[in-house]
């Protein structure tokens, strides 16, 4: 649901960046046009019962499972609409422009999007914290992204205990061979320390490669469960 990914696809990376400063009444047209036709499609989707809950063991937002007592369990009668849904929105593709523009620009499409959800997801590999002025206004947002790139060290204080914290260490130790583990565990080391205060997931995600090692991704998940004890045990 996030527009930008749509936009890139349609314009090129290069030219959809100039445009914010160069044709910004266009961009206005254009996140319109798809804003609109996303909202078509959820009303498309709703009509003809195309919909499914993702409230439980769902792969919702970029990370993260469904699981909620805050939206009800419908019944197999019962059609689905967005509102018994988790939405989510992101904006990896503006990661480059500043928070004014995402503010000027994405964030009143977001909104609008989300408002037809229950609960909301937002972001992937954006850093969250720098555009947070924004984020925290969409409606309904329960989980936020915390991606490799993000300040970590925000997220006792931005998120809290009020959303769930996805944080995401780097996926590139793993897609070696021989994973060096002493790189890992520093990086799950600070992803626990650093976000402590928070309700945090700890996720790995992103792996197009475990260097033909499989056992690299049941390691991390051993050592990350070994960081997390040390701090939360």
């Amino acid at each position: 649901m996030g527009l930008t990914w749509d936009f890139v696809n349609l314009r090129g990376m290069e030219d959809f960046m100039c445009d914010f400063v160069a044709e910004p009444e266009y961009v206005e047209k254009m996140l319109d046009l798809l804003c609109d036709g996303k909202l078509k499609m959820l009303d498309y989707l709703e009509e003809n019962g195309l919909l499914a809950q993702n409230t439980e063991g769902t792969y919702v937002g970029s990370g993260g499972f469904g699981y909620t007592s805050e939206i009800r369990t419908l019944s197999e009668d019962e059609r689905v609409t967005t509102h018994d849904m988790w939405g989510f929105c992101d904006s990896q593709e503006t990661v480059s422009i500043n928070p004014e523009m995402y503010g000027e620009f994405i964030f009143p499409r977001h909104k609008k999007i989300l408002e037809r959800f229950a609960l909301n997801c937002y972001g992937c590999c954006e850093p969250y914290n720098v555009r947070w002025e924004y984020v925290k206004q969409l409606p309904n947002l329960r989980r936020v992204s915390v991606s490799p790139w993000a300040d970590w060290s925000t997220v006792p204080e931005m998120l809290g205990k009020k959303y769930i914290a996805s944080v995401k260490p780097k996926p590139t130790p793993l897609a070696m061979p021989n994973m060096n583990e002493d790189i890992v565990r520093r990086d799950c080391r600070k992803a626990v320390e650093e976000t402590k205060g928070g309700i945090c997931e700890f996720i790995m995600k992103d792996n197009h490669t475990l260097g033909k090692n499989p056992n690299n991704a049941i390691r991390w998940v051993e050592i990350m469960r070994e960081e997390i004890d040390r701090i939360y045990g």
